[in-house]
């Protein structure tokens, strides 16, 4: 059925593609006196950044995880009565080894979603010459880069949008100690403590914010970095400025360092349980359960302390062993003057004693995704737009 689809197509000029994205690029027309019967078209063009803009303000389009977000694209083509049943939208995740994964695709009336994308990804259909689709409940691998390509028979264009998420990146390391991890040790370190190994851009960010963290560590590009905000002897030399130290693509199997990880808002809440008394580990841990809940994850208090502003001065049991407390108005019995996520290390899981962090899934918000995506399946399917569609706290930058 989607056989078409599949087929390779020529690079042609003759649809032009539209995004709002990060960065600004030249754009350029054909000569005023080109040949008679020629229209005047608009080519894209792309620099080293791989970021393409016409006619068009840049900008980004920013989420978090579990929301919705629109990723623009809109085409053009000539002649403009072309059949709309022979127009082929592509859309294809791009990641920085450069593999594609297939997101979506449609053919005339006819359309497919891939892999995991399977009842989140739907056209925005807002009129002629729109290739947009909305991605909902969006997670953390939805992170990163987008190509549009619009065909028809043997000419196509394509495009590019970056996809966004408001989070937070933090330093990740084992109970083994630090420098223990390999990349692909360190990017299912970050998985369980639900999150995913960031990107330079991530921590570069983060940064930005005030990261200082002194031990080197994996990002999901295969490079190791380290942000010092504070230059000093023990990392990397005093008299050396400030920013993200990189270590350049390193060997993936036989060199080990820490992780960086990056995560999101969550679809819950992160709370202290409170006890009349301190508890060992496995303890803590059929407390939180009896509680209706679960030990939260590094990643989840994190996240805690980012979004839900979660300050408190007690140090509590997380589910990988440490023992951890979020400061987000430091004061003198809180440890250092600066807000952050306090860590004390991995202790004796019998015989220490403390308190604990549970996190509790919030029910509510996943039926109401759930109806959500119901009822935009059902819209499609009645031949409706998608601008009734609700955007759940999504935003353009």
């Amino acid at each position: 059925m989607f056989s078409k689809w599949s087929q390779p197509v020529a690079r042609g000029k003759m649809f032009f593609v539209v995004f709002i994205l990060t960065f600004a690029l030249s754009v350029t027309s054909l000569p005023a006196d080109i040949e008679k019967g020629r229209r005047k078209v608009v080519h894209v063009l792309e620099d080293d950044t791989g970021a393409v803009i016409v006619q068009t303000a840049p900008g980004k389009v920013v989420t978090h995880r579990g929301g919705s977000i629109t990723l623009p694209c809109r085409f053009h083509h000539e002649p403009e009565n072309s059949d709309p049943d022979r127009i082929r939208i592509k859309w294809t995740k791009v990641t920085d080894a450069l593999q594609f994964e297939d997101v979506f695709v449609a053919l005339g009336r006819q359309q497919r979603v891939f892999g995991v994308y399977r009842g989140r990804v739907f056209l925005e259909q807002a009129g002629p010459g729109d290739a947009s689709v909305i991605i909902q409940n969006v997670t953390l691998e939805d992170y990163g880069r987008y190509e549009c390509e619009v065909t028809n028979d043997m000419e196509d264009d394509t495009g590019f949008v970056n996809l966004d998420l408001e989070g937070v990146v933090f330093p990740y390391y084992p109970r083994e100690g630090r420098y223990r991890l390999n990349y692909l040790q360190a990017e299912d370190a970050c998985k369980q403590q639900d999150a995913i190994l960031a990107s330079h851009s991530q921590l570069h960010k983060a940064w930005l914010e005030g990261l200082d963290w002194c031990n080197a560590g994996w990002l999901e590009d295969g490079s190791v970095q380290y942000p010092i905000s504070h230059p000093r002897d023990q990392c990397g030399r005093k008299d050396t400025p400030a920013g993200v130290r990189n270590y350049g693509y390193r060997h993936k199997e036989d060199e080990r360092y820490d992780a960086f990880c990056f995560t999101s808002k969550l679809n819950g809440k992160v709370y202290f349980l409170k006890r009349f008394k301190k508890v060992n580990y496995a303890a803590a841990m059929k407390a939180c359960i009896r509680d209706g809940s679960v030990a939260a994850k590094v990643g989840q208090l994190y996240a805690a302390w980012k979004f839900q502003l979660l300050d408190r001065c007690e140090a509590g049991w997380l589910e990988d062993g440490s023992i951890r407390y979020p400061i987000v108005n430091p004061r003198s019995r809180c440890g250092e003057s600066q807000p952050g996520v306090r860590h004390l290390g991995f202790p004796d899981k019998k015989f220490r004693l403390y308190g604990v962090y549970c996190f509790l899934k919030n029910k509510d918000e996943k039926a109401g995704g759930s109806e959500m995506t119901k009822s935009r399946t059902d819209s499609l399917t009645r031949g409706k737009s998608s601008n009734s569609l609700p955007m759940n706290a999504t935003s353009v930058i």
